[in-house]
């Protein structure tokens, strides 16, 4: 009997910070991507890089999280259990002993769709349930997610519910930068905002803000920068100089986006067509008008289909990172089968690749 591989991957379950019936799984290691792939075939949705969800209409979470430790171990990778978790697993044991039987037919479709077996995943790849895209096609992800694990991460923002616990906010300790959190945003209206100030008692210096439909990956991007302090609290000046602006976009000159000036400003655009950046000098002149920097995807920036203002006092390490996300960075999405998304795909791919470096290090 041939001994079961092992794979040098690490996964942590836990508990949903904020919807308790849900598992959130953190995935670390070499073949983390591999991982993703298998949990998202049994159901699990990605919210960010190696970071998934499961979440059940019949709230069966901790019985299937359950499940799923286990054949994740029979396989040889390290799975960790939080206390609380295992709480919930081990209550839900003593309520019942799991879902109802399986059918014959769902036992067929299980065992068809089965992606713990190792020697299956060698003899071929299976279809995935999402596909891979550069990152401003993604699908938005879960931002709800994403602000926790960041809050976790970072004890140096305090967080604060309003009454109608609709909204999130995020305060630096230096009380000097805010992040707010709209919950239930549609879409197209903005779900972020983040405000510096240059102080507590200040009036404001610099706001971003974000659509609802914006992807996660992106959004990560800047959670990082704020958090490393990179730049947030260095302004790029009343009026941005055009060797600033030119090193807020550098990783899309790279990348082979496309420049394009005119009496308005200028205009940066995806060698596919599907994004842009967009500078207005006019709205420069007016630090605290939001959108004089305009990040979009779509078909343009009048009609986007997620949306990044900035206003003029943005910082430009932060600029410059959100644009190294847009160059480089990738995330996933439902597939559309049309054969004009496919043909809109492939050149998307191809622009990705091609401007991506050989090696980065920072």
């Amino acid at each position: 009997m041939p001994a079961t591989p092992s794979f040098d991957t690490h996964v942590l379950l836990d508990t949903h910070a904020t919807h308790p019936s849900a598992v959130t799984a953190v995935l670390s290691g070499p073949q983390a991507r591999i991982l993703q792939v298998a949990l998202e075939a049994a159901n699990w949705v990605a919210v960010a890089e190696n970071r998934l969800v499961l979440a059940r209409i019949d709230r069966e979470e901790p019985y299937w999280a359950r499940v799923a430790a286990q054949r994740l171990e029979a396989d040889g990778i390290t799975v960790e259990i939080t206390p609380r978790l295992q709480e919930a697993i081990d209550h839900a044991a003593e309520m019942r002993p799991g879902p109802a039987p399986l059918t014959e037919t769902e036992r067929d479709a299980l065992a068809a769709r089965s992606v713990f077996d190792v020697t299956a995943t060698k003899s071929g790849p299976s279809r995935p349930e999402q596909e891979t895209v550069p990152v401003y096609l993604a699908d938005a992800g879960d931002h709800d997610a994403l602000l926790d694990t960041f809050l976790d991460a970072h004890g140096e923002f305090e967080k604060w519910r309003t009454w109608s616990d609709d909204t999130t906010h995020a305060i630096h300790e230096s009380q000097t930068l805010r992040i707010e959190r709209v919950h239930e945003a549609p879409a197209h209206e903005t779900a972020w905002t983040v405000a510096a100030y240059e102080t507590p008692v200040s009036d404001r210096v610099w706001v971003l803000t974000a659509t609802g439909a914006t992807p996660a990956p992106v959004l990560q991007r800047l959670l990082t920068h704020l958090a490393d302090g990179d730049g947030w609290d260095a302004l790029i000046g009343a009026t941005p100089k055009m060797k600033q602006i030119a090193a807020a976009t550098q990783p899309l000159a790279d990348a082979g986006w496309t420049y394009v000036l005119n009496g308005q400003g200028f205009r940066c655009t995806s060698p596919d067509g599907n994004a842009g950046v967009q500078f207005d000098p006019l709205t420069a002149q007016r630090p605290q008008k939001p959108a004089t920097w305009t990040i979009w995807a779509g078909t343009g920036p009048d009609r986007p289909t997620w949306a990044i203002t900035a206003s003029s006092h943005t910082p430009e390490p932060l600029l410059a990172g959100l644009s190294e996300s847009l160059a480089h960075d990738t995330g996933t999405r439902r597939p559309q089968p049309d054969h004009e998304h496919k043909a809109r795909l492939a050149a998307s791919a191809l622009a990705v690749t091609a401007g991506r470096p050989a090696s980065r290090s920072r």
